[in-house]
C-alpha cells in the first residue's frame, strides 16, 4: 500500500491499531442498529478492496465483523 490511510483528525492508521467511532453509524443489513460514538474497536485491519470507500475491516463489539470508513474513526493514542 503506497497511500497512507488517516483517521478523522489526520493521524496515520496501521494494522492492529485501536480506534474509537467518531459519529453514530447506522448499520444496514442483518440486525440493523447503531454503532454509538465512542465505541472502541481493537485490532483493525487496513484493506484496499472494501465496499465503496470503506478502508478498515474490524470486529465491532456487539455487531461482529464489518467494514468502516477511516473518516469516521479516531485513533486511540
Amino acid at each position: 500500500m503506497d497511500a497512507v490511510i488517516t483517521d478523522a483528525v489526520g493521524n496515520p492508521l496501521a494494522d492492529g491499531d485501536t480506534v474509537t467511532v467518531a459519529k453514530d453509524l447506522k448499520v444496514k443489513g442483518a440486525g440493523g442498529g447503531t454503532v454509538k460514538v465512542g465505541t472502541k474497536v481493537k485490532g483493525i485491519r487496513l484493506i484496499t478492496d472494501g465496499v465503496g470507500d470503506h478502508d478498515i475491516d474490524a470486529n465491532v463489539p456487539g455487531f461482529g465483523r464489518m467494514q468502516l470508513k477511516s473518516s469516521v474513526v479516531k485513533k486511540v493514542l
